[in-house]
């Protein structure tokens, strides 16, 4: 039995603040467990009611005459501990607190919340809430409305998270008008102790949920929900809506890795590392719903139009291969079959355009054709009517193919003055997708694609490299023994030795006296070979291109005298603790690998296309470490310029392989080395064979989170603070219990 089972599959609920006034949340509760059925006896608990809609009310839940499994607390704030130690002591194992006046009121509220979460987790009970709508179960066997929305939704494979109480109480609505059948709901107000992962983990195992939604405002355990989600979606969808798209959540960081680790970056690395997919709007949100409950996966992306408008066609064609698809290229035969059937007119090739006058008859036709060719993989039919054709005639023929093709989804575009409900219950019916716009349709249906996908994913392992821990060790100890967080360039090189990373040919010149910088500086390069570049080396200094402090493609020994002598003389009001002479790098194209540690959950690594310009151009994949060896495949190919690291216009592919193995020791470093902050690799050179580290900056914790001279473990993922854009504030859970 799952502790969550009192919740969402109770035997008998009491409702304590149950109301004989209508229109109260109180009394719209139990209205709602009696009205829609609820399997088990419900018991109105209120001090001041003998009776509420015509059932014996009880003072206390102390003087129920047996015990509960649910108890929906529907009290004033001040009285909300009261009750649940009542429960506690009667032997209620679930609790959903609808009541609202806790952490999201400030310090007074989250000290009310502080206290009832420990005591339900001092005696394993299980709550809901506070600050919630309630819970719904709309098994047969159950039939459980614990909420005060309005409507009870119809029975489905769709189970829904939503964080925030008025967003769900719209959803439900709006999945009633869509017919998308509801299997469980749970509204999680503040996550007191049920959060997000703990419902994942129960819904993964639900036979009648084949589709989980979620409505989040944060995550509080970004890598548990990661570890959870990635062993259901290949099998169940997760579709998630994140509330909180701007920018606002950035955060300023000495690294490019960190000032994009607050962004709308991080949450989009969350989700899809999870096997998720993430939806814009909860319009959308609901668009993916209705193709996943009602319709099979496809088994290619390969898609048929069919439509009696060119417009739309085009626009279906156009929105398909935006969202990962392709317009399907019919065989010799097919096109024979179309142009047999339909005018002279029409258009038989894909998006097959049957012209205005096309009939339910032409439509059916269509489609039995479409169908029938084995490159076609899927079908969306889009319908203008026009004058002297009814929607529901065409609806109808639409359903007649689905009935006859029932392992090809097919999704149903119903445009014009009527719009959508003109064909709806004949589509419904028959669990046909319908759509007013084809953008929604084909979204719908790349989503499906990208689920397929997610099915055959393999999972990956985290590997272990041979690594030289005791020397970074040594360097992270030097550092903070020498006062400072930034670790020096020249040590920073010496690390990303230490984990197996190539850099470029190197030497440290000291500040001795500028005057004896240039003659040093050339030795040094004459030692590593030219040509050369060097670079002022400045804890004080992030960018040392804005400032003039890097010099390349430097050829001889007197060219490297000259261009310290200009660049100390430049910058002689910063200071400064040496330049760094590096042999220049051969040709190769610019990546960026990075990390930074967001709060004590663990590190966020990223890859992307490197330079100057990383910031501005945003080209990058982030993911939640510890990576597997599949993650970082992902990473690469994930970037929106990746087919520049294959070769283009007759370069060379890049060593792919290299720069996933480059990703992943960054990762067991990031794990490994828990006082590093933030690291950038940038540029790491791809090379035809290999990849080379040109410049390197780490950083590490303001404070020193261990006893000097203990030796740091492997980082253990503990729940916390993420970032201002992708968490909220959580307590550590106690074992068994999934924080999220």
């Amino acid at each position: 039995m799952s502790s969550l089972d009192p919740i969402l599959r109770p035997r008998s609920v009491a409702v304590v603040g149950a109301s004989r006034q209508p229109n109260t949340i109180g009394w719209q509760i139990l209205d709602n467990l009696l009205k829609h059925g609820f399997t088990g006896p419900v018991y109105p608990v209120n001090p001041k009611a003998a009776a509420i809609h015509s059932i014996p009310a009880f003072p206390s839940v102390r003087d129920l005459p047996v015990p509960v499994d649910l108890a929906v607390i529907v009290v004033p704030k001040q009285l909300v501990q009261g009750v649940a130690n009542e429960c506690v002591e009667r032997g209620v194992r679930g609790l959903v607190v609808i009541s609202a006046g806790f952490r999201e009121v400030g310090p007074a509220g989250e000290e009310r919340e502080r206290e009832l979460t420990a005591l339900v987790r001092a005696n394993g009970v299980r709550m809901v809430g506070p600050n919630c709508l309630g819970v719904i179960n709309t098994d047969p066997a159950i039939q459980l409305n614990a909420t005060f929305a309005p409507s009870m939704p119809p029975p489905g494979p769709v189970a829904f998270i939503s964080q925030s109480g008025a967003m769900g109480l719209s959803v439900l609505d709006y999945a009633e008008s869509l017919g998308i059948g509801i299997s469980m709901f749970v509204s999680s107000g503040n996550k007191a102790d049920v959060s997000g992962n703990d419902l994942l983990q129960y819904w993964k195992d639900v036979p009648n949920t084949r589709v989980i939604l979620m409505y989040l405002e944060s995550f509080g355990n970004p890598s548990r929900f990661v570890e959870i989600a990635r062993t259901i979606t290949p099998k169940k969808p997760i579709c998630v809506v994140k509330s909180g798209r701007t920018g606002a959540g950035q955060r300023a960081a000495a690294s490019h890795t960190g000032a994009l680790a607050g962004s709308e970056l991080a949450t989009d690395a969350i989700i899809a590392q999870a096997g998720a997919i993430r939806a814009e709007t909860v319009e959308e949100l609901f668009d993916f719903a209705m193709g996943f409950a009602n319709q099979p996966l496809p088994s290619g992306n390969c898609v048929a139009i069919v439509t009696n408008a060119g417009g739309p066609g085009i626009i279906v064609a156009d929105a398909c291969e935006a969202n990962g698809l392709a317009v399907a290229a019919f065989d010799a035969t097919t096109e024979t079959k179309l142009r047999s059937r339909l005018p002279d007119e029409a258009s038989v090739r894909n998006p097959v355009d049957l012209i205005a006058s096309a009939t339910p008859e032409s439509y059916e036709a269509a489609l039995r054709t479409c169908f029938a060719d084995p490159n076609v993989d899927a079908a969306i039919a889009a319908f203008v009517p026009p004058l002297g054709i009814q929607t529901k005639d065409v609806a109808e023929a639409i359903v007649r193919v689905n009935a006859q093709f029932p392992d090809k989804p097919l999704l149903a575009v119903l445009m014009g003055r009527q719009g959508l409900p003109a064909g709806l219950a004949e589509l419904h019916d028959a669990r046909v997708p319908a759509y007013i716009f084809p953008e929604s349709a084909a979204r719908a249906l790349g989503a499906m694609w990208k689920q397929r996908l997610a099915s055959k994913r393999r999972d990956g392992k985290v590997p272990v490299f041979r690594t030289d821990d005791e020397l970074v060790e040594q360097i992270i100890e030097a550092t903070i023994a020498a006062g400072r967080t930034k670790v020096s360039e020249s040590d920073a090189l010496r690390l990303l030795t230490a984990y197996g990373i190539q850099t470029v040919g190197w030497e440290f010149v000291p500040t001795g006296g500028t005057a004896s910088l240039a003659p040093v500086a050339g030795r040094a390069a004459a030692k590593l070979g030219f040509p050369v570049a060097v670079k002022i080396v400045s804890a004080a200094v992030v960018h040392k291109t804005d400032i003039g402090g890097v010099v390349l493609g430097l050829g001889s020994e007197a060219e490297v005298a000259r261009a310290v002598r200009l660049m100390t003389a430049k910058l002689k009001d910063t200071p400064f603790e040496g330049l760094l002479v590096q042999r220049m790098a051969p040709a190769g194209r610019e990546t960026i690998i990075g990390m930074t540690r967001l709060g004590r959950v663990g590190s966020l690594i990223m890859f992307g296309l490197g330079g100057i310009y990383v910031e501005v151009v945003r080209d990058v994949v982030l993911r939640l470490g510890p990576l597997r060896d599949t993650d970082a495949a992902a990473m690469v190919r994930g970037v929106k310029t990746y087919r520049l690291l294959e070769g283009v216009r007759g370069e060379p592919p890049r060593d792919l392989n290299a720069l996933e193995e480059s990703i992943l020791r960054v990762s067991q470093l990031a794990e490994r080395h828990p006082r590093i902050a933030e690291l950038d690799i940038n540029p790491l050179l791809a090379m035809e064979k290999g990849a080379v580290a040109v410049d390197a900056r780490v950083t590490l914790k303001s404070e020193v989170t261990q006893a000097i001279g203990e030796k740091p473990s492997a980082i253990s993922r503990q729940s916390s603070v993420v970032a201002p854009s992708i968490a909220s504030s959580r307590k550590r859970p106690r074992a068994g219990r999934s924080d999220g």
